[in-house]
């Protein structure tokens, strides 16, 4: 676009994130450079599979960029937006949807509220580098913007596959229902004009807790997909095992589970059944403590089956889902009403970690919080323990972003290393390598 003599400027710097120092920020450049056009390995996302299956063209900027973004909605709706102008749907009824180009107007509006946040470094980028942007949002230009956007929406260099290409992302994991049939995933693997690859990954929150009013449905739900009477939890557990090898023989190498606390203390087979049977009968019927003793037992059963079937368990307690119930119950998850809780990991993980912590195998990756630049994944094996950066996304056009975001802040980081005469130059280069390619391979069985 034609910049305007009132418009700001566009430009993301390039020496972002990198230290104030010189000698560092030249070693940040150099260990960046190293590693800014490797492949993308994403082993922890929620792009829709079916997104890249069908190839079809994204219906506008905003459903795009801004309604499905949960953190989008939550700074937005923070000050003062209301997520029924922001396109998602009213449950009750009540108001209309609007259009792409209104909603696009609310984030231009409000585009100085995202200053000095991640999610303005990662719009930056995108606007700028995918889609050729030179001015900030604002008012005045939204218009011609929103119009911009559209029409590079509409050619064939922005449909899903073309973008997966773009963005050369060689691997990319996708969070799935435990009771999908992965349809999408088994046309991509059978497709010979597609090269990259698109794993399922296993997410059974709602199984843990059968507080949930949900909890009965998705429990029968589970057995019958699997084929299984689950009335019981020894037939919970069956079915759990055997929706796992459905998903391994669709590809997938992973689990994803978020509970509100780590703990994994076991249960003897008699207390499961008790609780199971009881949580049955509904909600109601069930005590908070044996609630939260079922969920710690389950975290400690999915560590077992991950020993047994070698699926990488991928841990994020300490949220607190939905916070808000008001807008659960009108708008739906997903809102940006997720906040963190205060835990820890060493005494509650102790009971899953000492029996099986050394199991040949077990990968386990500890993501605290809502963190999701660079979490903590600590892979497990005889050799001991190693913590390795980790990425996360939800959307498809923002994965770009979000790993460049990641990249720089790793440079950095290294290049204090070399400065302070800790790491070579060289050592930098190799471990940045490592980082984006070898650790996530190996801790992700890929």
């Amino acid at each position: 676009m034609t910049r305007t003599s009132t418009a700001t400027p566009l430009a993301p710097h390039p020496d972002r994130l990198f230290a104030a120092d010189p000698a560092a920020r030249t070693v940040a450049r150099t260990v960046y450079q190293a590693v800014a056009d490797a492949p993308i390995i994403s082993p922890h996302g929620h792009v829709d599979a079916a997104l890249i299956a069908d190839d079809q063209p994204f219906a506008d900027p905003a459903s795009l960029l801004v309604t499905p973004d949960h953190y989008v909605l939550r700074l937005l709706h923070a000050n003062g937006v209301g997520l029924d102008e922001l396109g998602r749907p009213d449950r009750s009824g009540d108001g209309s949807v609007p259009d792409g180009r209104q909603i696009w107007h609310r984030l231009a509006a409000h585009w100085d509220d995202f200053a000095g946040t991640p999610v303005r470094y990662w719009f930056e980028t995108e606007l700028h580098d995918v889609f050729g942007l030179t001015e900030q949002p604002s008012a005045e230009n939204a218009d011609a913007q929103y119009d911009h956007l559209a029409e590079l929406l509409t050619t064939p260099a922005f449909r899903p596959r073309a973008l997966f290409d773009t963005f050369r992302i060689e691997v990319l994991a996708t969070t799935d229902d435990p009771t999908a049939d992965l349809a999408a995933h088994a046309r991509l693997a059978a497709d010979p004009s597609f090269r990259g690859r698109v794993l399922p990954t296993f997410r059974a929150d709602a199984v843990f807790d059968p507080s949930r009013p949900d909890w009965r449905h998705v429990v029968t739900s589970i057995g019958q997909a699997a084929g299984i009477d689950t009335g019981t939890h020894a037939g919970l557990l069956a079915a759990l095992r055997a929706r796992r090898r459905y998903f391994i023989e669709h590809g997938a190498t992973a689990t994803d589970t978020g509970v509100l606390d780590a703990g994994s203390t076991p249960l003897s087979t008699a207390a499961r059944e008790r609780i199971h049977t009881t949580a049955l009968l509904g909600p109601a019927s069930l005590t908070e403590a044996d609630a939260v003793a079922y969920r710690h037992d389950m975290l400690y059963r999915w560590a077992e089956m991950s020993v047994e079937d070698g699926l990488v368990m991928q841990l994020h307690p300490g949220v607190h889902r939905n916070h808000h119930r008001p807008t659960l119950e009108r708008f739906g998850p997903d809102t940006g009403h997720d906040l963190p809780a205060v835990g820890s990991f060493t005494e509650p993980l102790r009971p899953l970690l000492e029996a099986f912590g050394t199991a040949p195998g077990f990968h386990l990756g500890l993501l605290p919080g809502r963190l999701r630049r660079s979490a903590v994944v600590v892979h497990r094996h005889p050799g001991g323990d190693r913590p390795v950066p980790r990425r996360g996304h939800r959307l498809g056009v923002v994965i770009p972003a979000r790993h460049d975001m990641a990249r720089r802040a790793d440079a950095a980081y290294l290049a204090s290393l070399v400065v302070s005469h800790q790491l070579s130059e060289e050592d930098a280069v190799r471990t940045a390598h490592r980082i984006v390619s070898d650790i996530p391979r190996a801790t992700f069985k890929l």
